[in-house]
């Protein structure tokens, strides 16, 4: 009878660990979102406000052939191409409804922003609000600045940026209400607290 090995019984014996292979799983681009928009809808374009998509346009770059929507923006007639593919990622929305602007109007009687000691950090949150898209943080700005001009006065820059956040405010509101301009900065004008300065003064 032959002698049996301990150590090469233990060997055979022991638990193997499994084998671990590695899979590389082919990683697939991601799949452009549907733009669900079509020539002639009203759209907002964060920072330009309010267009209206007057055509697609198919312009090639290195061989590739690229689908654009053409916005016509509202204030200015600034003519704007969006990738068709890449809209929505680029933030191009629709206009909001007749309920959605009277809860804006509603934003600018909330108590106003005001810069406080740090003023650099509040023209950068000023900034980053008017570039969003989102036109309740564009009344925000418009309600904040025009407050800070009517109790302190405000710096040319951030006279510029009113201007610039009353326009895109004002292209959206007119799309929103179905207004002229004229009527909808009227109607801004209207809803904007006043400060009432004091009589004793």
């Amino acid at each position: 009878m032959k002698a049996v090995d301990s150590k090469a019984v233990s060997k055979s014996t022991a638990k193997k660990k499994p084998e671990v292979t590695k899979t590389t799983e082919k990683k697939t681009p991601a799949e452009p979102v549907e733009a669900p928009f079509e020539v002639a809808d009203k759209v907002v374009y964060p920072h330009h406000g309010a267009a209206t998509i007057i055509k697609k346009q198919k312009i090639s770059f290195d061989g590739v052939r690229v689908e654009y929507f053409v916005l016509e923006v509202a204030t200015d007639q600034l003519i704007v191409r969006v990738p068709v593919a890449r809209a929505v990622e680029l933030g191009v929305r629709p206009v909001i409804s007749r309920n959605v602007a009277r809860r804006v109007f509603a934003t600018f009687k909330d108590d106003p922003q005001e810069a406080g000691s740090n003023w650099s950090r509040w023209y950068k949150l000023l900034t980053e609000k008017i570039n969003s898209g989102d036109i309740f943080q564009v009344a925000e700005v418009v309600r904040d600045l025009t407050y800070a001009q009517q109790v302190k006065g405000i710096s040319p820059a951030l006279k510029r940026m009113l201007a610039k956040a009353r326009l895109i405010i004002v292209s959206e509101l007119r799309f929103a209400l179905d207004l002229d301009e004229e009527d909808t900065v009227k109607k801004l004008d209207r809803a904007l607290p006043k400060v009432e300065e004091d009589e004793d003064e």
